[in-house]
């Protein structure tokens, strides 16, 4: 149906040196020219050669990016998206531009991330506490309704409002790193080495208490087993009523089902 592709450049197709190879040996096999007003027709030497300049530009976006958010971290400033129980701060600088990064407590949600870490440290689970929020209205993270899993989180992760240091006055960045799957092309995370966490300590964005903190990981490694193992045996808790539970995973996002009724899981 057509005879010529035309771009204003090798770059604005993809910069995925894969990508913008299988583009043109598609093209070629239907007969199809591809020109850009930057570099003209296109071969298979301004594949080569663009393709691998482009890749090498993301990656060098992405360090630049990356230092950048290390040196706002450093400086006690939020590295990443908005943390629930905190407001964004933006304070103009004397050239009319905008600093971001800070962030201060926000009392209303603060005071439900208090309700949240009292009821898992005296027993409650985060279904349940899940559950109370969403009849109470309480609007989540997103203004949506509440799920277990963003209560619960992952520990290791330090994901979920349960693990997050953040409310005892510790901003720790880096901990995961995110790369492209190249079936799918969505991003996975992956926990980064020790070595490579940033941690700050910010006394003013404290929310909840040592002695509250240190009654919840309590309470998480009473409650542990893992495959790798826990603190508890599995006869000490309720087991799994079926061989694949907690096992399934959603096909679109790769995600954790939880059960959400009697008859439904949920991603």
């Amino acid at each position: 149906k057509f005879d010529v592709v035309v771009a204003e450049a090798l770059d604005r197709l993809s910069r995925d040196l894969e990508d913008i190879a299988h583009l043109y040996k598609h093209l070629t096999f239907s007969d199809v020219r591809l020109f850009t007003l930057s570099e003209g027709w296109i071969s298979e030497i301004h594949i080569g050669l663009g393709g691998t300049v482009g890749a090498l530009y993301v990656r060098q976006l992405s360090e630049k990016t990356h230092r950048g958010l290390r040196g706002r971290v450093e400086a006690g400033k939020s590295g990443g998206g908005l943390t629930y129980g905190y407001d964004v701060v933006r304070a103009a600088k004397p050239d009319g531009t905008a600093e971001v990064g800070g962030r201060r407590i926000n009392e209303t949600e603060a005071a439900i991330v208090r309700r949240i870490f009292e009821a898992y440290a005296s027993g409650l689970p985060p279904r349940k506490i899940a559950l109370m929020l969403n009849e109470e209205g309480v609007p989540g993270p997103r203004g949506r309704g509440w799920g277990a899993s963003t209560i619960n989180g992952n520990a290791e992760r330090g994901v979920g409002i349960i693990n997050n240091r953040l409310y005892v006055g510790k901003l720790v960045w880096n901990k995961l790193k995110y790369v492209k799957d190249p079936e799918t092309g969505k991003r996975r995370s992956r926990v980064n080495d020790d070595r490579e966490v940033i941690e700050k300590d910010v006394p003013e964005l404290r929310i909840v208490s040592d002695e509250l903190w240190r009654r919840v990981k309590a309470r998480q490694r009473q409650v542990s087993f893992t495959p790798n193992g826990g603190t508890k045996q599995p006869w000490d808790r309720r087991r799994p009523r079926y061989l694949l539970s907690g096992l399934a995973k959603c096909g679109v996002c790769g995600g954790g089902y939880a059960q959400v009724s009697q008859t439904h899981l949920g991603c």
